[in-house]
Parts: structure tokens; C-alpha cells; sequence
């Protein structure tokens, strides 16, 4: 073969590479509303800046006929390319190429691309469409799967890891994805669990749908496994796109920066009038967060999951914050099992990476009753207050209006580290509401009394005097718990001169292996 014929060959090689199981496969592809491997690529990355590896990968098996079948690149395409000009590495599996089903080659090829993006210190993003491990290969497919896990857990937390599912993902192959910083599903065409309707009916009874077993809105919704849910393949592209816009190239690296024209010193005189005189009247929080950020833009985390709290990523003149805020809209803000979780785990996704942390607090307890104690609700709720405790990034406390008992403590109070306190005037901070600390302060009092008009008049007085005490900031600021009160509509302005004194700040835990946090 000369040298002209070997350009050709190889030009030849590469085409059928691309090709990947065939125009059939990728027909079928196509009419499920997917697109393919390479496809998804070149929608998330800068155009003409993906660099491929191992192209001519092929499986090593020869059990049950596998030795017939070849197919260059293994099921998945992967390598790296840049973000808005950031470098990223990337894997997506092939679907056309026997599934997309895991070999040893396959886990080879991923393993790499992780091994390199730990190297230089880059996000890695995979995207999962897959039968699962290829049964012809029995252990060495298992084994893939483990040598995946261990290094999703040794880059957690050194660089970001992004995990999009674009088709099926099921048995061990989810928990690479739930290793992950984030989590994306589209609706409809995608689906994640370690057991399939068929093995849940065998062994349970149960019959189920893929769909209501789980899908997209199944795991944005009940499970909290997914924290996007896109409508289609190309929102998810975006919001990979968007989400790459707050977060850093590593944990030693600092978010990126950028110019913003939204005015630091805008004052937004609707805030002024947004909490209700009515105290138990829901509003909705996000009305604040958005009239407060750059631009009004919020993207959102966990949207559809435990809405009486609500995060995610905003900008404060240009700089990335993660934002945690308690949504009176929704079961009054109150903190329960799954909103403890949520938060605890975005705040250590933030403090991983160098993000600072705005918190917006309305908050009148945790949640009461049997069902939130037998679910564990001590344990979660030691998860956020971890969390919190734990995170050495500039803290920034905002409270808004209700703030009450060890709910108060949990939400980035001064005593978990918070580095600057403000309040709304509207902000309540003591230990329980009026009309519960009355019952327990004067309860013998009361139960002493004969006539209702009496006992309605003492209460009603004992109230007022417990929030003339109590239902506001100053007794707080008295102690130094509260660092200024501060008027709602020079909000975006207190918080954007915090962040730029705060941004040399340096706090240090204490030296070990790694901590114990109650899981």
C-alpha cells in the first residue's frame, strides 16, 4: 500500500467510524426524537473545536458470536473540545453500536477521558444513552462499570462532572451519573433505574410503566435524582451550556467573572412593599431573587423538587453565586427531609467550587409530625446545617421575614460562619412564633382562667408584647447576630459590596481525611 493509498484508507476508516452502527441505526435514532452520539457533541461544544480519541477502538470478545461484529469506536465517542473557548472533555455513548452497551474497551475509552480531564483540571461531561453493561462480556463489563465509579468519586469535588440522559440508563449504570455534580434528563425520551418494570413485577408485583418508573419528571419531581428536566435534547445542550457560564475549571480555580452592565446601585423599590403586613400570607420568593441578581437571570436547580426551597445559580455584578432561598409560596418555606437535602447538597456543590453563597431567609421551622421524624428529618435537617457549617465561601445571609427556632440556626446564621448578616426590617428571629411561645410561656396561666373574653384579651396582649420583643431584627443586631438592618431595595447593592470585600477572604477547616457528614 503506498502512501496515497494509506491517506485514503485512513480518510475511509474515519468515515466508517462515524458512521457508528449504520445509517439504519441512525434512521432509528432519529424517528425516537434522539440524535446521535456525535451529534450531541457537536451541539454542546464550540463549533470545530472537538478533538476525538480512540476512534479505532474496537471490543476484544469472542463469546457468542460478538467476534463477527466490529464496529470502530465501541459505542462511544470520546475526547475534548471547549465551552464558550473552555476546554471540557467529554464522552457520549453510541446507542447505534449494540446499544451503547458497556465493554471493556468502551469503559477503557471513558476511563481515559476522565483520567485526562483530572490531569489538566477540566469538566468532564458525559452524556448517557445505553443499554447497560454488554452481557457477552459478563465481569470485565462489571468492572468497567467500577472503574468509572472510582474515578467519579476521586474528581468529585476536584473538577465539575456533568451527566446528560438522553435515552436509557439502567442497573449500575446510573450511579456513575448519581456520582455526579449535576444531573440532566430529557422528558420522555430518557429514564433511569436500577431495576426495570419486567424485575420489579417478577419480584414484587408491582406493574409499573418505564415512564412512571423512571422518567424524566418521575426523578425531577419525586426523587430529586435529576436536577434538570429538558423538554428536548436541545434544551439540555443549553442549559449544559449555561450551567458551564457559574462554575469554575476546577476546585482551585476561582468562577469566571464577567462584565455586567446591570446597574450595582439599582434600587428596586418594589421590595420595599413585597412582604405582606399579613404575616401568614405566602409570597413568592423568586420575585425577590429576581429582582435582585444581574439581568433577572436565575437558573434554577432541582425546580420541580421540594419547592419550599428554591437554588441556583445568579450573578451579582458579574460574579457567580449559588443561591438558597426559602419559598413562603409553597408549604409556607417550612424545611423538610427533602428541602434539608437539596440545600445541603447544592451548598457543598458551591463550596467545592469556590462559589459564594447568598442565602434569602423565611423560614418558620422545620416541618412537625411522625412521618418527617420516621423519614429522618433530624438527620437531613444535620445534613444542611453540615453543609452550611462546613462551607469556607464567602456567606451572605439576607432575612427576609420569618426566622425561627433551629431552623434559624440552620439557614446560614453567624454561628455556622455566615461572614455578613442583613435583615429586612419585616425579619422575625426568636425561637418559635407569637402564638406558640405564648402557649408555652403562659399555658397555667391561661388554663387558670374561667372567662374566654379574658383568656382571648390576656393572650392576645401576651402576643403583642412577644413581638413587639421579638417580631423584628434589632434584638439580633443587638448581639451582633445581625450585622446591619438594611432597606429591601438597597438589597443588590449590600450584597455586591459584600461580595467584593469578601472576595479575599480566606477560612480554613481544621486538617483530616475527610469528614463524617450524616448521610
Amino acid at each position: 500500500m503506498n502512501r496515497q493509498e494509506r491517506i485514503k484508507h485512513l480518510i475511509e476508516l474515519r468515515k466508517k467510524a462515524r458512521l457508528g452502527g449504520g445509517e439504519k441505526r441512525i434512521e432509528s435514532q432519529h424517528k425516537k426524537g434522539k440524535y446521535t452520539a456525535r451529534e450531541r457533541i457537536e451541539m454542546i461544544l464550540d463549533e470545530g473545536s472537538f478533538e476525538e480519541f480512540d476512534m479505532f477502538v474496537t471490543h476484544r470478545s469472542h463469546e457468542f458470536g460478538l467476534e463477527k461484529q466490529h464496529y470502530l469506536s465501541d459505542g462511544v465517542i470520546t475526547g475534548h473540545g471547549t465551552i464558550d473557548g473552555r476546554v471540557v472533555y467529554i464522552f457520549s455513548q453510541d446507542f447505534t453500536v449494540f446499544g451503547g452497551s458497556l465493554s471493556e474497551t468502551f469503559a477503557q475509552k471513558v476511563c481515559k477521558v476522565m483520567d485526562q480531564a483530572m490531569k489538566v483540571g477540566a469538566p468532564l461531561i458525559g452524556i448517557n444513552d445505553s443499554g447497560g453493561a454488554r452481557i457477552q462480556e459478563g465481569v470485565k463489563s462489571l468492572a468497567g462499570y467500577a472503574e468509572i465509579f472510582k474515578r467519579n468519586i476521586m474528581a468529585s469535588g476536584v473538577i465539575p462532572q456533568i451527566s446528560a440522559i438522553f435515552g436509557p440508563c439502567a442497573g449500575g449504570a446510573v450511579y456513575s451519573p448519581a456520582l455526579t455534580d449535576v444531573v440532566i434528563m430529557s422528558d420522555k425520551t430518557s429514564y433511569m433505574f436500577v431495576t426495570g418494570p419486567k424485575v420489579t413485577k417478577t419480584v414484587t408485583g408491582e406493574e409499573i410503566s418505564t415512564e412512571d418508573l423512571g422518567g424524566a419528571s418521575i426523578h425531577a419531581s419525586k426523587s430529586g435524582v435529576t436536577h434538570f428536566k429538558a423538554e428536548n435534547e436541545e434544551e439540555g445542550f443549553m442549559l449544559i451550556r449555561k450551567i458551564m457560564e457559574y462554575i469554575p475549571q476546577n476546585n482551585l480555580e476561582d468562577p469566571p467573572v464577567t462584565e455586567c452592565h446591570d446597574p450595582i446601585d439599582r434600587l428596586e423599590d418594589t421590595l420595599n412593599e413585597i412582604i405582606p403586613e399579613n404575616e401568614h400570607q405566602p409570597y413568592d420568593v423568586k420575585d425577590i431573587i429576581y429582582n435582585i441578581v444581574d439581568n433577572q437571570e436565575f437558573l434554577e436547580f432541582h425546580r420541580h423538587y421540594a419547592r419550599n426551597i428554591v437554588v441556583g445559580f445568579a450573578k451579582f455584578n458579574g460574579i457567580p453565586c449559588g443561591i438558597v432561598a426559602n419559598q413562603p409560596n409553597f408549604l409556607a418555606g417550612v424545611l423538610d427531609t427533602d428541602a434539608s437535602r437539596k440545600a445541603a447538597r447544592f451548598v457543598r456543590f458551591c463550596d467545592a467550587f469556590n462559589i459564594p453563597i447568598v442565602t434569602l431567609v423565611d423560614v418558620p421551622g422545620f416541618l412537625p409530625g411522625s412521618i418527617q421524624e420516621y423519614g429522618g428529618i433530624i438527620i437531613h435537617g444535620a445534613k444542611l446545617l453540615f453543609a452550611y457549617g462546613e462551607a469556607t465561601v464567602p456567606k451572605i445571609t439576607v432575612t427576609l421575614r420569618k426566622s425561627y427556632g433551629g431552623a434559624h440556626d440552620v439557614m446560614g446564621s453567624k454561628q455556622l460562619r455566615a461572614d455578613i448578616n442583613y435583615a429586612w426590617p419585616s425579619a422575625e428571629i426568636a425561637v418559635m412564633g407569637p402564638k406558640g411561645a405564648i402557649e408555652v410561656l403562659e399555658g397555667k396561666v391561661i388554663s387558670q382562667m374561667k372567662d374566654p373574653n379574658e383568656i382571648s384579651k390576656y393572650i392576645a396582649e401576651k402576643e403583642k408584647e412577644y413581638r413587639e420583643k421579638f417580631a423584628n431584627p434589632y434584638e439580633a443586631a443587638r448581639y451582633g447576630y445581625i450585622d446591619d438592618v438594611i432597606e429591601p431595595r438597597n438589597t443588590r447593592f449590600r450584597i455586591i459590596r459584600a461580595l467584593q470585600t469578601l472576595s479575599t477572604k480566606k477560612d480554613k477547616n481544621p486538617p483530616k481525611k475527610h469528614s463524617n457528614i450524616p448521610l
